[in-house]
C-alpha cells in the first residue's frame, strides 16, 4: 500500500500576531509547527504502515524553511518526503495550492491521500476536497476513525450533530480531524536518521506539468484584502434579579436599544 501525506507549516497561532499596518499575519519570530490535523493524518498513515507495511510519502508546499516540518514527519516514520517550493507559489490561495498539489500528486503512485481537515492559519478546509476533485478520486471528509477493508477505505465520519460511517474504494483521500488519534513524537533515533541518512526531494515549477493561470496569486481567483484581531468587548452588567424582575428588566434595555 502506498499512502501520501499532504502536511503544511503553520505558525503556531497560540503566538499569532498581525502587522497593524498591512493586516497581514506577522510569521517573522514566531514558531512554526505541522498543522495538527495534518499530523493526526500523519500517524494514521504510521499506523497503517504498522500494520499492513505501507509506504509513506509526505508532501508539503512551502518555503525552503518547510524542510524541518518534513524532517519531523521522517522523525516520526514517513518514508520518503517531497517539498515542492518556487517564488512562482507564492500567494496562492486554496484554489491555487490545491492545484499545485494536485499537479505533484498525478505523476506520483498512491492508494490513499490524507490531509488534514484544515490549516490553522486559514480555516478553509477546502485544500483536501480539491485535491480529490482535480484527480478524480472519492474524498471523504472529517474522519474521526480509519480503517482498511481489503481494497476499500473505512471512515467514521463526523458530521455536525450525527456520524457517518462511509466506504470508498481505493484510491480515495480523507481529510482528518486532529481527534483521530494522538500523533507520536519522535525518537532520537528517528530524529538523527532524519536529518543524516534521509533526503528531500525538492520540486519546483519546471517539474510541474501545470499551467501558470492555476498557481500562485495569478492563479488565485480569491484575495484577502484585510485580515484583523477580533475587537475586546467591555465588560458586561451582571444584575442578580429573581426570574420574573430578570425578564422586565431586559426587556426594558432591549426597547433601549429599539431592539423591541
Amino acid at each position: 500500500m502506498k499512502i501520501i501525506v499532504c502536511v503544511k507549516q503553520v505558525p503556531d497561532t497560540t503566538e499569532v500576531r498581525l502587522d497593524p499596518v498591512t493586516g497581514t499575519l506577522v510569521r517573522e519570530g514566531i514558531p512554526s509547527i505541522i498543522n495538527p490535523d495534518d499530523k493526526a493524518g500523519l500517524e494514521a498513515a504510521i499506523r497503517l504502515k504498522d500494520r499492513y507495511e505501507a509506504h509513506i510519502t509526505v508532501l508539503t508546499m512551502g518555503p525552503p524553511q518547510a524542510d524541518l516540518a518534513l524532517r519531523e514527519a521522517l522523525a516520526m516514520g514517513a518514508d520518503e518526503a517531497i517539498l515542492l517550493t518556487d517564488r512562482a507559489f507564492g500567494g496562492a490561495d486554496t484554489w491555487a495550492t490545491s492545484s499545485t498539489l494536485a499537479s505533484a500528486l498525478s505523476a506520483l503512485e498512491y492508494d490513499l491521500i490524507i490531509t488534514g481537515r484544515q490549516a490553522i492559519d486559514g480555516d478553509t478546509a477546502q485544500v483536501g476536497p480539491q485535491i480529490a476533485e482535480h484527480l478524480g478520486i472519492p474524498n471523504i471528509s472529517y474522519a474521526e476513525e480509519l480503517r482498511i477493508e481489503g481494497n476499500t477505505v473505512v471512515v467514521r465520519r463526523q458530521y455536525e450533530d450525527r456520524i457517518h460511517l462511509l466506504r470508498a474504494k481505493m484510491p480515495c483521500l480523507v481529510t482528518a480531524l486532529s481527534e483521530l488519534n494522538e500523533p507520536r513524537y519522535m525518537t532520537p533515533r528517528g530524529i538523527f536518521e532524519a536529518f543524516r541518512d534521509k533526503t528531500v526531494k525538492i520540486l519546483t515549477r519546471a517539474d510541474l506539468a501545470i499551467d501558470d493561470g492555476n498557481i500562485g496569486l495569478k492563479g488565485s481567483p480569491t484575495r484577502v484584502m484585510k485580515s484583523f484581531t477580533k475587537a475586546v468587548k467591555g465588560k458586561g452588567t451582571v444584575v442578580e434579579l429573581d426570574a420574573g424582575d430578570a425578564a422586565g428588566w431586559i426587556t426594558e434595555r432591549l426597547q433601549e436599544k429599539f431592539v423591541l
